[in-house]
This record gives C-alpha cells, sequence and structure tokens, in this order.
C-alpha cells in the first residue's frame, strides 16, 4: 500500500506540474511577456516544482536526507542516467561555448552548495544566496539568448518540455477564458502540494520498513521519480536528433535544482546536510559534473560508448548507495 501511496504522489507531481505550466503559461501570455521570458522563467520554474514540492515539504517534515537527497540524486540520475540514455540513443555534438557556460555554472552550484554543507547547512542566508544566483543566471541568459545564434541551459529546458508538450510552445495562445488558466494553475499547485506531501509521507514510511537511512530513498527512489520528466523530454529530444536540448536540458535541471529548488527549500525550511550526502554524495556529484564536461570537451561530442558508461555509473551509484554491494 506504502508503495502505492509512493506512485500515487509521483503521479500526482507530473501532473500537477504539466497542469500549473500551462495554467502560468496562458496567464503570462495574456500579460503580454514574450515567449522567451516565457520559456526561461515560468516554463523552465514551473517544470522544476516537482522536485521543489518533494525537497520542501521533506524538510517541513524534518527529514533532510530526503529533502537534500532529492536534490542531489536528482543531478547525479539527470548526469549519468538520463544523459546517458540521450546519448546512447543519438550521439550529439557539443557546442563549447554553452558547456562551458551552463556545464560550469552547475559545477559551482555543486560546489557551492558542497562549501556551504561545511560552514553553515542550507540556512536561510545561503538559501537566499542560492535563490538570488538563480535571478542572477536567469537574467544573464535572457540577455545571451536575445543574441544568440546557439541556444543555452535554460533555454534549451523550456525547448524540452515544449516539445512534449507543445500546448506550453512558443507561440503565444491567447484564446480561452482567462478563468481556465486559472483553474489550471490553481489546480496544478493543489495536485504539487497533495502529491509531493503524499510521497515524502511515503517514503519516509519506506525508509522505516526498510531500515535504511531516508537519505538513501531520497537519493535513489525520491530522486528518480521526481526526475521522471527530465528522462523523457530529454529521451524525445534525443530520439528527434536535437541532442543538444537534450543536453541543455540536463544541465538546465542541474542548475535549477540546486539554485531554485535547494534556495527556496533553505528559505522555507532550513536544514542540516546529512553527513552522508555532504562527505559523499555531493563531491560525486561535482566530481560528475566535471566528468560529463570532459566527455564532451574530448572531440565535442558524446558518443554512445560514453553514454553506455554513464549509465553503467548510474548502476553502480544506485547499488552502493543502496547497500547492494
Amino acid at each position: 500500500m506504502t508503495y502505492l501511496l509512493l506512485l500515487g504522489g509521483l503521479a500526482l507531481l507530473i501532473v500537477g506540474g504539466d497542469l500549473l505550466v500551462r495554467g502560468a503559461v496562458r496567464i503570462a501570455e495574456r500579460m503580454g511577456l514574450s515567449p522567451m521570458l516565457i520559456g526561461l522563467t515560468i516554463v523552465g520554474m514551473g517544470t522544476s516544482m516537482p522536485e521543489l514540492a518533494a525537497s520542501v515539504q521533506a524538510a517541513l517534515a524534518g527529514s533532510p536526507g530526503i529533502a537534500l537527497g532529492n536534490i542531489v540524486g536528482s543531478n547525479i540520475a539527470n548526469s549519468l542516467l538520463i544523459l546517458g540514455v540521450a546519448a546512447a540513443v543519438s550521439p550529439f555534438v557539443v557546442p563549447r561555448g554553452v558547456l562551458w557556460r551552463d556545464g560550469g555554472m552547475g559545477a559551482l552550484a555543486a560546489l557551492a552548495l558542497l562549501v556551504a554543507g561545511h560552514v553553515a547547512g542550507l540556512s536561510r542566508p545561503v538559501g537566499l544566496a542560492l535563490v538570488l544566483a538563480m535571478i542572477g543566471y536567469v537574467l544573464l541568459a535572457y540577455r545571451q539568448e536575445k543574441a544568440a545564434t546557439v541556444h543555452g541551459a535554460v533555454y534549451d529546458k523550456a525547448a524540452a518540455f515544449e516539445g512534449v508538450d507543445p500546448a506550453v510552445g512558443a507561440v503565444p495562445d491567447r484564446s480561452g477564458h482567462p478563468a481556465v488558466a486559472a483553474v489550471q494553475f490553481i489546480a496544478g499547485l493543489g495536485l504539487i502540494i497533495g502529491g509531493g506531501s503524499l510521497l515524502v509521507d511515503a517514503a519516509i514510511t519506506i525508509a522505516s520498513d526498510l531500515g535504511v537511512g531516508d537519505d538513501v530513498i531520497g537519493l535513489t527512489v525520491v530522486a528518480v521519480g521526481t526526475s521522471l520528466p527530465e528522462l523523457v523530454t530529454s529521451a524525445i529530444a534525443a530520439f528527434k536528433r536535437q541532442g543538444e536540448i537534450a543536453l541543455g536540458n540536463v544541465l538546465g535541471s542541474n542548475i535549477y535544482n540546486i539554485l531554485f529548488i535547494g534556495g527556496v527549500t533553505g528559505m522555507v525550511a532550513p536544514t542540516k546536510i546529512p553527513a552522508g550526502i555532504l562527505g559523499f554524495d555531493l563531491p560525486l556529484l561535482l566530481g560528475i559534473a566535471l566528468l560529463v564536461m570532459v566527455f564532451a570537451y574530448t572531440g565535442g561530442r558524446l558518443r554512445r560508448s560514453e553514454g553506455a558508461a554513464l549509465v553503467a555509473g548510474y548502476a553502480a551509484y544506485t547499488s552502493i548507495t543502496a547497500g547492494l554491494v
């Protein structure tokens, strides 16, 4: 029964996130915001709402292992599992300028969280600093995208979602009654809150039943579950041979997870970073971020063999985390 509640919570988070993004996009279009600004802000942040809901509610429930495990584990899953699957489906060339800017930003975000964990934990000042960094990064991306010939990760994250759900595409759609958009937004928000509560409660129960730390469940089950939308959108982009969008989706999600989700979590429910995550998983995440950059830099592309290596690496990581090896 607990596992059904876990799956139900994940389903509510995913469906709620889609509804919230649809409603928010329609509201923003009626307010006259540009499609690019909508994509960089509302779509980009809206698609991260499942992870945000899970981490905030876990922190409020006194389960920092799930809260931080979800953030760190999602980024590890993004960089190894999701990017590996995308490269295995269709190898792709990587624009080095984008890689250094966005991949480098993801690595710096992981380093900042690692340093903060040793100094102050995920406190309110740290959370505020992360959110301000996110705002600054999005503003920089917006300025660069207006004149860009090669798009960055924040743009590609929105483009990947739009490739799955054309209803939030770049063409403004002001048809329909405004109340419909408001209902979509409110319903999506409600489903996200309800789904996050179910997911966290079930995850805590499962950790207790299995006799493992909640950080193990957060790093594996919760992280993979909340990363499913990224897996779907990146895989579809890869099938369409839009590898740069698949890569940008992963890099953009990694940046949002730490700066936006980590920042808001710290501001709403300050918490310490569990010692296990601080001592192993966060340094590993930083190493993986640098490894992906090396893979892409050597030859300027991610090959199938490298994608398979990333997936194998994720299998090994989950085995170690779950105590299977």
